[in-house]
């Protein structure tokens, strides 16, 4: 069987590794959606052929609009994602893109069309390069401001301290970004790279105030940056090939999992992989967009779609996250990466924690009440 393609970013809480499993379950579905995209692991391992209609979504005006722009024009994302590992450019195309947010936003969400390469290309070399969560979140102590008609990286806890220092406005308070020290691990390649550094991710935050929360991470020999520039563009073609039909959605996961976009098109699949609950006892600052209350709601309106007999729905958790009802069947899991590896000892007990849920009417779902996948 052929490799999936994978995205070329990394992303915390990827199942890239569970998707054939996934994909048993579903079987072949008329109609897919994928409601909390993100690096869209479920879609990219689906066996291929099949027919019909796919159709995603995710809140992160970053992340639609990377898609999009992938979809449209795949070289010139390649363009703008092909460059070195560069600690200034990483502070300088950071707090551009956190500039960029808002609009980008408003547009993708008004204009179904719209996508910016650029914007598409530096996020994505911008989260290779990046240690841990919080990337283009906007919240951080380092601005821009314009001293003496040069932009500057300023941080806020030295507002006052020497000459034309000048607080920001206040109406850009928790607009400003983090500074850390780019990725060194031997993943550390640019966008050939395929796994986020999880050394810091997710341990207690230190204070904005501090300033700088980086941690040195192992230096290597192979921190080269991009290795192989035809690689990169080859990469974005892929994608752009295997997304050509699929529809990118940017909003809340609910506009996608109303009656059209899924029992009125055929036999639906719909993937659910929100960002965990409070109750899976995480940080809420993994992803950009962050909830610890949506994984709730997608269980709510999970277990009302589950009689269905048009529907089958993958709910992905925390063991203990989600209490379900007895027709459902519950597989268990280890998570090779992300979230569910972080430990210093590399022995996180989180990877065996990992959950996914099947409907009544998903293939298989009547043989076995609880499964187990170590």
């Amino acid at each position: 069987m052929k490799e999936p393609i994978k995205a070329p970013f990394p992303y915390f809480g990827g199942k890239s590794s569970i998707a054939g499993e996934v994909w048993k379950r579903f079987g072949d579905v008329r109609n897919y959606v994928e409601c909390f995209f993100g690096s869209g692991a479920m879609l990219l391992g689906r066996p291929t052929p099949f027919d019909g209609t796919e159709t995603v979504n995710d809140l992160d005006g970053m992340v639609a609009n990377f898609w999009r722009a992938v979809q449209a024009e795949p070289d010139a994302v390649a363009f703008h994602a092909d460059w070195p590992v560069n600690e200034n450019d990483l502070h300088a195309r950071h707090a551009w893109l956190v500039g960029q947010k808002e609009s980008l936003q408003t547009r993708l969400e008004g204009e179904p069309d719209f996508y910016d390469a650029k914007i598409a290309g530096w996020w994505c070399w911008g989260t290779c390069c990046w240690i841990g969560s919080g990337f283009c979140s906007g919240n951080g102590p380092w601005h821009v401001q314009e001293i003496d008609g040069v932009r500057q990286l300023v941080h806020l806890g030295d507002a006052g301290q020497g000459v034309n220092r000048q607080l920001v406005h206040l109406g850009d308070a928790g607009q400003g970004v983090k500074r850390k020290l780019v990725h060194l691990g031997n993943a550390g390649q640019g966008v050939n790279r395929q796994l986020v550094h999880l050394g810091d991710a997710g341990q207690d935050r230190e204070p904005q105030a501090c300033g700088v929360s980086r941690k040195r991470p192992l230096v290597t020999n192979d921190a080269v940056g991009v290795a192989n520039s035809d690689g990169v563009y080859a990469w974005m073609q892929a994608l752009a090939a295997r997304l050509s039909r699929v529809r990118v959605c940017c909003g809340d996961w609910s506009r996608v999992c109303g009656p059209t976009p899924t029992v009125k098109q055929g036999l639906t699949a719909v993937f659910l992989d929100p960002p965990y609950a409070e109750a899976a006892g995480r940080y809420a600052d993994l992803y950009r967009c962050d909830c610890l209350k949506v994984a709730n709601d997608s269980r709510e309106w999970a277990i009302e779609q589950s009689g269905d007999k048009r529907i089958r729905i993958a709910l992905c958790g925390y063991e203990g996250e989600h209490d379900m009802p007895a027709d459902w069947t519950c597989l268990e899991w280890k998570a090779r990466g992300g979230y569910g590896s972080q430990a210093e000892d590399g022995e996180n007990e989180n990877a065996k924690k990992e959950r996914i849920w099947f409907s009544p009417h998903c293939l298989a779902a009547n043989r076995l009440r609880q499964e187990t996948l170590f």
